[in-house]
């Protein structure tokens, strides 16, 4: 008989070819050059899911201006908790791109981020009220510093000529606008570390995917994988393994059969937008602009309308509407759902249907909906839409955590990352801010996963994310001067958007 096929090794095996494996890879070759790292990936393309620039809103959470990150209290007030915290893990993005441009990991830093105004859009007396509130709140706080509270007409339309235009202000409009917003397109920035980790001895697969992770008695893995085009399968050593795979996190993470992933489940949505790539009407709206969820509607249903910057071209996309399938990645497989429902996760994902009944109508609802009808909401933020200037897209797959509590489950919004007690292997589940807190969650995992290293490894963190371990919000001096830092590296202070000219509307 053949000898079998000998075992491969290295020090990281990193699952997926997103932004948040291109992310730790580069980060981990900053501070461990020395150590041998391989990439897999299931398609023949770099970023092809959530990562891909139509496969997300593109917003560069900051909090700027997502409304549901600034929830309003019964009492009236409102809740910025959340948005600072992900506005200061946003930060930590930025530090680390600057320093990546300036240290040759990036490119041309015009290719991945662009200056837009950041907008939250309300209307009617409750709207503007609530919009008042809030650009109390934040323009009070360092890192919201010069927003600005808009409830003219004429500045309205001045700023926002698409959606001014047949707009009838008997009804009230108010804007919370700052120009410190960016647009990022996730799969440029992908491409760009994947370059560098390429150049840098990264063994990067294309076409593989990884079918089963098999904890061996020393700690490491051994990572099953299969070439899609030809069939052939190979097992490689890893004494890290990084799951960095969309959708396909949740499954992959089960295979590895760790105690962090009982109970936990996951749900499928579709992000479903209209996109526009009309230069005539794509000029008349130079912002990304946000306003609330309707009653009853889950946080990540929340309407925009989004200037969009890809490949130097410039669109605009409106939504989300909800589809549903049960893949988990727009490539995936119909059985993906009922495949990740398993005895540990049963009554959690059961417990969901009890618990997020609202969510349940709003799918349904959505599904409902006619392309007219799907016109008529854009018509809330664009008066004088014309359907036949967008069309539909499916911009990616999510699935949502589902955690257990008590005798059922909860379903999350955000970003959850896993990692087993050993740290030897690790995970990112569910959706936005996703992309644009990358940074801080890949510094989490390796504090997490690599306790023994991480001490060695801060003096070169700490050049790379000056404010590493330091909230800005409670040292503001130091804000300013990573701010400006990134600014320029970024190159940003010579492209701020010019607002449309008066008279178009």
């Amino acid at each position: 008989m053949p000898n079998a096929a000998k075992t491969e090794k290295t020090d990281v095996v990193l699952i997926g070819a997103g932004i948040m494996s291109a992310t730790l890879g580069a980060l981990l070759r900053q501070v461990q050059p020395d150590w041998s790292i391989t990439m897999f990936e299931r398609v023949d393309a770099p970023a092809p899911e959530s990562s891909d620039p139509w496969n997300n809103a593109g917003t560069g959470h900051s909090a700027l201006c997502e409304l549901n990150y600034t929830p309003q209290n019964a009492d009236g007030s409102v809740d910025i908790t959340k948005a600072v915290d992900i506005n200061e893990r946003f930060q930590v993005s930025r530090q680390f791109w600057a320093y990546a441009v300036e240290n040759g990991v990036l490119g041309d830093p015009s290719q991945f981020i662009n200056p837009i105004p950041h907008v939250s859009f309300c209307h009617g007396a409750d709207g503007v009220d609530y919009l008042r509130k809030r650009y109390d709140a934040l323009s009070a706080h360092p890192l919201f510093e010069g927003m600005q509270f808009v409830d003219d007409r004429d500045e309205f339309a001045w700023r926002l000529p698409l959606m001014a235009k047949g707009r009838d202000f008997s009804d009230p409009v108010a804007l919370n606008w700052t120009d410190k917003g960016t647009d990022i397109d996730f799969g440029s920035l992908s491409r760009q570390l994947l370059a560098y980790l390429g150049r840098s001895g990264v063994d990067i697969a294309f076409g593989t995917e990884v079918r089963n992770l098999d904890k061996q008695s020393d700690g490491s893995w051994n990572v099953k994988v299969r070439n899609t085009r030809t069939g052939g399968t190979r097992t490689v050593n890893a004494k890290f393994v990084f799951v960095g795979a969309g959708g396909y996190a949740l499954p992959l993470l089960q295979k590895a059969g760790i105690k962090e992933m009982s109970g936990i489940g996951g749900f499928p949505v579709s992000g479903l937008f209209l996109r526009c790539t009309d230069p005539a009407l794509v000029s008349r709206h130079e912002a990304k602009v946000y306003g609330k969820a309707a009653v009853g509607a889950p946080p990540m249903s929340v309407p925009h309308l989004d200037t969009r910057v890809i490949r130097g071209n410039r669109g605009l996309l409106f939504g989300p509407y909800a589809g549903w399938t049960p893949k988990f990645l727009k490539d995936g497989k119909y059985s993906d759902l009922f495949r990740s429902v398993k005895p540990n996760n049963l009554f959690s994902m059961l417990g969901v249907g009890v618990t997020e009944l609202s969510l349940t109508k709003y799918l349904v609802s959505e599904l409902l909906k006619s392309p007219a009808g799907r016109v008529d909401s854009l018509k809330e933020f664009v008066p004088r839409a014309d359907g036949h200037d967008w069309e539909l897209i499916t911009a990616g797959q999510r699935v949502q955590v589902i955690r257990r509590k008590g005798a059922g489950g909860v379903l999350e919004f955000g970003t959850a990352v896993i990692t087993a007690g050993d740290g030897s292997i690790a995970g990112l589940l569910g959706a936005s801010p996703g992309a644009s807190t990358c940074v801080s969650a890949m510094l989490d995992v390796m504090q997490r996963c690599f306790p023994q290293q991480y001490a060695g490894w801060a003096p070169t963190l700490k050049t790379i994310v000056p404010s590493l371990g330091t909230k800005l919000s409670d040292n503001q001096p130091l804000y300013h001067e990573v701010w400006d830092w990134t600014e320029k590296s970024l190159r940003l202070t010579d492209k701020t958007p010019k607002l449309a000219e008066a008279g178009q509307h």
